[in-house]
């Protein structure tokens, strides 16, 4: 009698913690349907109708819109290598002078905590006040690059940096990796500062300079790590938006458009939300499948230092 008693016990324990944990799961749960996975559904829906802003689902229209952006608009594919290419390079290139900052900043410096907290005065600027900066900095008239290139007689006339390309794509760039190499610089270092101290010391007794230590003992340890923020802002980078906006707005032309700014342009100012729910389903696929690679590449670094 005592054991079907504990029996009986012990199944309703069982059935009761199952309550409790899918009572747990549901905020998440629900927060997923109602914030990712409606809007996903909703988004793919959409993408196979004729809507507007006014009239969504206004009339069916099959793989129209798919076939419009794969054959009939010259923007469209142009703009998602454009943000592939400039994602790429602002992500290695923001990673690589990260890395360097972040070796810089492990040396006993004086007045170091300062220099960190200089580090995030970027990161913490609204995009569009870097934006505003850089177009003011880079301006034809009066701007103080211009300024400088013509006093040193780099130049003769001032170059219009964001109305031709390559300068515009470059300025676009430049303006990127000043915002966010920071914060790529800070989680590198928090990444080196996981490195134990008496790694270093071994490594310097065994007769290793500095550059042997980081490239066979520092960058293998924090590898995972370092592609991590990678991935992260190589994700990042593909949603580039306010600082594209206010430099160049797409221009010269259509040089500098990339995906996300003509999604944008064809939702809100042509409102033609069919096609840009189909721009949107085509761009996450690109993304996707970007970066993909990056992350195999991540998972097998990963457990190889494991």
């Amino acid at each position: 009698m005592g054991i079907a008693v504990t029996m009986v016990d012990v199944v309703g324990g069982g059935a009761s913690r199952r309550r409790t944990a899918w009572l747990m799961l549901a905020p998440l749960i629900l927060g997923l349907g109602a914030f990712a996975v409606y809007p996903s559904i909703y988004l793919l829906v959409l993408s196979f109708t004729k809507s507007t802003l006014g009239q969504p689902f206004k009339s069916w229209i099959g793989w129209s819109n798919y076939e419009w952006l794969l054959g009939g608009d010259d923007i469209y594919l142009p703009s998602l290598v454009r943000a592939t290419l400039f994602s790429f390079a602002a992500a290695i290139l923001e990673l690589a002078v990260g890395i360097a900052l972040a070796l810089a900043l492990l040396e006993p410096l004086r007045g170091a905590r300062l220099v960190r907290t200089t580090l995030l005065v970027p990161l913490m600027t609204p995009p569009v006040l870097v934006g505003v900066a850089w177009k003011l900095l880079l301006a034809p008239g009066g701007g103080l690059i211009n300024g400088k290139l013509l006093a040193w007689r780099i130049v003769d006339a001032p170059v219009s940096f964001l109305g031709q390309q390559p300068w515009a794509s470059i300025s676009i760039l430049i303006a990127d990796i000043w915002q966010w190499t920071p914060f790529v610089a800070i989680l590198a270092y928090a990444a080196f500062r996981q490195i134990p101290h008496e790694v270093h010391e071994a490594a310097m007794l065994d007769g290793a300079g500095h550059a042997g230590i980081f490239w066979r003992i520092m960058l293998p340890i924090a590898a995972p790590f370092l592609l991590a923020i990678f991935l992260l802002r190589l994700i990042m980078a593909f949603k580039t938006f306010d600082i594209l906006y206010i430099l160049t707005f797409g221009g010269p032309g259509a040089a500098t458009t990339m995906a996300g700014f003509h999604i944008w342009r064809t939702a809100l100012r042509d409102f033609d939300v069919g096609t840009a729910a189909a721009q949107t389903v085509l761009f996450a696929i690109l993304v996707s499948v970007v970066t993909l690679p990056v992350v195999w590449w991540h998972r097998r670094v990963e457990e190889r230092a494991a």
